[in-house]
C-alpha cells in the first residue's frame, strides 16, 4: 500500500467538495483544512459558501480548520495560507490521523503540493505612490512584463493588480533565502462535472443564496464599518452585492453580473486544475453525479492500492 502524507479533494464552485470531503473523513476519522481563499473571513459566510452545515455527518461534526480565522477587511494571501496550513496539518497528523485539504482555491493547493517556498512581502509606499494613477490595463501590461499572468484574479481589480506588482517587483530586487516547506505526498481526487450541469448547480445555488440573506450578509458587514471597496476587492458575490447595495446597479444587473462572473471563475478554477496537471501533479478525476457512498469507496480503493 502507497503511504499518503495527505488527501487532497478538489474541484471548482458547486461540485459538491465540502460533502464529500466530509464524508470521507468521517469514514476515515479524520480532519480537514479548508483550502479557499474567502472562508478565511469571519463573518463571510453565504458570500463564500462556506455550507457548515455539510461538516455535520451522521450526528458527528468533522472537525475543519482555516474558516473563520481573520477578521474582513484583511488581506489575507498565499504565505500566510501555506503558515496556516502547516500548523494545522501538524496538528493532526500528531493525532495519528491523514489530513483532507479541500477547496478550490488553485493557487492555495499547489503552492502546498509543490512545496512553493514563498517570501512575506512589505508594502512599497514609492512604488503603490508610482502607479496609483494608473488604469487597470495599464497595470496588467506593467505585470505581463514580469511574468505569464496564469492566475487571472490578480488583475481583477486595480489594487490586487498593484499588490501583484509589488510582490514581483520585490522577488525580482530582493534575492533572499527560500523558505522551507516540507514535500507533503498527497493523493488527490478532483471532481469532474459535466458544464452544463456546473452551470446549472451554480444558477440554483445562487439563488438559494440569496433567499437565505446574502444581500442582508453584505449589509451587515457594511453596517459594521467594512468598507465598500474593501468588500469589491473579494469580487465575486461581494462584488457585486456590494455595488447592488450601494445603488450603483440594480437587483437584474446584480444577479445576472454574478451569475455570469461565477461561470467564468469555475471555468477559471478548470483551466487551473488542468495546468497543475501539466505542471506534474497527478489528480484522479470522479464523476460528481456518482453517489458520495461511492466517491467514499473509490477514494479508499486508491488509498490502499
Amino acid at each position: 500500500m502507497e503511504k499518503y502524507d495527505l488527501i487532497t479533494i478538489l474541484g471548482p464552485t458547486a461540485s459538491g467538495k465540502t460533502p464529500l470531503a466530509a464524508a470521507l473523513a468521517y469514514d476515515l476519522d479524520t480532519e480537514i483544512i479548508s483550502a479557499d481563499s474567502r472562508q478565511v473571513y469571519r463573518g463571510m459566510d453565504l458570500g463564500t459558501g462556506k455550507d457548515l452545515a455539510d461538516y455535520l455527518v451522521n450526528g458527528k461534526v468533522i472537525p475543519y480548520h482555516l474558516i473563520d480565522i481573520v477578521n474582513p477587511g484583511y488581506k489575507y494571501n498565499v504565505f500566510e495560507f501555506q503558515r496556516d496550513f502547516l500548523a494545522a496539518y501538524q496538528d493532526i497528523v500528531i493525532k495519528g490521523m491523514c489530513p483532507i485539504l479541500c477547496g478550490g482555491t488553485g493557487m492555495y493547493i499547489e503552492s502546498v503540493l509543490k512545496g512553493y517556498r514563498l517570501l512575506p512581502v512589505p508594502e512599497n509606499v514609492e512604488l503603490r505612490k508610482f502607479l496609483s494613477d494608473k488604469s487597470l490595463e495599464e497595470l496588467t501590461q506593467i505585470l505581463s512584463s514580469y511574468k505569464k499572468l496564469h492566475n487571472s484574479t490578480d488583475i481583477d481589480t486595480a489594487k490586487r493588480a498593484i499588490r501583484a506588482i509589488e510582490i514581483e517587483e520585490y522577488y525580482r530586487t530582493m534575492p533572499v533565502k527560500e523558505r522551507e516547506f516540507p514535500l507533503i505526498k498527497s493523493l488527490n481526487v478532483g471532481l469532474k462535472i459535466d458544464r452544463d450541469l456546473r452551470r446549472t448547480k451554480i444558477t440554483s445555488r445562487l439563488q438559494q443564496r440569496l433567499d437565505e440573506g446574502m444581500i442582508d450578509e453584505v449589509k451587515t458587514l457594511l453596517q459594521r464599518g467594512i468598507s465598500a471597496e474593501s468588500l469589491i476587492y473579494y469580487g465575486l458575490e461581494y462584488k457585486y452585492l456590494t455595488l447592488y447595495v450601494i445603488g450603483q446597479i440594480s437587483y437584474e444587473e446584480m444577479f445576472n453580473g454574478l451569475e455570469t462572473a461565477i461561470h467564468q471563475f469555475a471555468k477559471r478554477q478548470m483551466t487551473w486544475f488542468r495546468g497543475m496537471e501539466r505542471r506534474g501533479i497527478s489528480i484522479h478525476w470522479l464523476d460528481v453525479t456518482l453517489p458520495t457512498v461511492e466517491k467514499v469507496e473509490r477514494i479508499k480503493e486508491m488509498l490502499n492500492k
